[in-house]
């Protein structure tokens, strides 16, 4: 009976201490929290976009005649100028067509010669009725074909001169010479698949990048035409490949006029000048685009949190949490948001934790936080 007894009391004393505990709060948890007052202010924000480096103009050097290279002149990488020599093809069988062809000019003058004295002998011997007029046509014609005979041959000789001439092959711009892949006893043609040497003229360089169609609608919105984004757009700056910034600035100073039916984008040119010849043909980087608002609504980004690729803020309403959702730029400095719509100066919002805080919380503002 007495352990009976025990029970029953142990289970009354379980009762009654599950009937005095405490009902859950239903009123939401106070926090303190940093706040945050939108006001207006500018920032300049700065786009980046990735980008291919060519030289201003890059030519690929090829032979204009065909024959066995007996000279390079010039070592890979180079700075080489317009009209320098790079390379000779043997000359010795083009040598001696430009002389026969100059000796067949000689032959065609000579024979020119004879056939203007043989005119101008009939042309006598017709007025004293010794030749018949058949024989003076005959040696005006005559004349005529010495003529055309010589104007071929001085064509020849000129074709000879050329080719001659093309046995030197000259860089036509300057810049930098590329890798070679020929050497000397090679016998190239006109045809061959890799080019005897690239020059790239990089004395300034074009960064080559894309930009989605919404953003070019975006600059032409802004400053009323493409052409007047080019005139109007501020000076970008370029990222090199180490994440070194480039210490020259350049300019947007193109704008393709055709959207790419692949990947919807447009292409833009920036050129930048190339003082110490840092930038290289077929590098890469990124071009860093700077843009400046005015009196615009900026928040920071730990203010926000995002739910179905929405981002909400919580703004304080009567010491209490309300989710409100925002539209911001696409662009941002990865701190900050300008907010576009959602929020109106003088709002009051969460700083920080806005992830932590359930629509309703009440929200004192943290002492000891300095207002953001």
């Amino acid at each position: 009976m007495n352990r009976k007894l025990l029970l029953l009391l142990a289970a009354a004393g379980l009762l009654l201490a599950g009937c005095g505990e405490k009902k859950e709060e239903t009123t939401p948890k106070s926090n303190d929290y940093p706040l945050h007052t939108v006001t207006l202010s500018d920032r300049v924000l700065v786009a980046d976009y990735t980008a291919a480096i060519k030289g201003c103009q890059t030519v690929e050097i090829r032979p204009q005649v065909s024959g066995m290279i007996t000279d390079i002149r010039i070592n890979e990488g180079d700075v080489v100028g317009m009209g320098n020599v790079l390379f000779v093809i043997d000359q010795a069988p083009y040598e001696a067509a430009y002389e026969i062809a100059v000796a067949n000019v000689k032959s065609a003058e000579a024979a020119l010669s004879t056939a203007q004295l043989m005119l101008d002998s009939n042309k006598e011997l017709y007025e004293q009725d010794v030749v018949s007029e058949f024989d003076l046509m005959m040696a005006r014609n005559d004349l005529a074909e010495a003529e055309a005979k010589l104007a071929l041959a001085q064509a020849e000789e000129n074709n000879a001169r050329n080719n001659l001439s093309y046995t030197e092959v000259k860089s036509p711009v300057n810049g930098v010479a590329s890798m070679i892949p020929y050497r000397v006893g090679a016998l190239v043609n006109s045809n061959i698949a890799e080019p005897l040497v690239t020059v790239s003229d990089d004395s300034r360089v074009y960064a080559y990048f894309s930009m989605a169609e919404n953003q070019m609608l975006d600059l032409i919105h802004q400053y009323g035409s493409l052409q007047k984004a080019i005139d109007e757009m501020p000076e970008v700056e370029l990222r090199m490949s180490n994440g070194d910034i480039y210490e020259y600035k350049g300019r947007i100073n193109a704008i393709s006029g055709t959207i790419s039916a692949s990947t919807g984008s447009v292409s833009l040119r920036a050129v930048f000048p190339n003082r110490g010849r840092v930038l290289r043909d077929g590098g890469s980087g990124t071009v860093l685009i700077p843009s400046e608002r005015k009196d615009c609504i900026v928040i920071p980004q730990s203010a926000t949190y995002e739910l179905q690729d929405r981002i909400f803020v919580y703004r304080v309403v009567e010491g209490r949490a309300v989710s409100t959702q925002i539209e911001v730029m696409p662009q941002n400095n990865g701190v900050e948001y300008i907010v576009e719509k959602g929020l109106q100066e003088g709002d009051v919002i969460v700083a920080e934790g806005a992830g932590l805080i359930r629509e309703g919380t009440v929200v004192v503002a943290d002492e000891n936080a300095k207002e953001e």
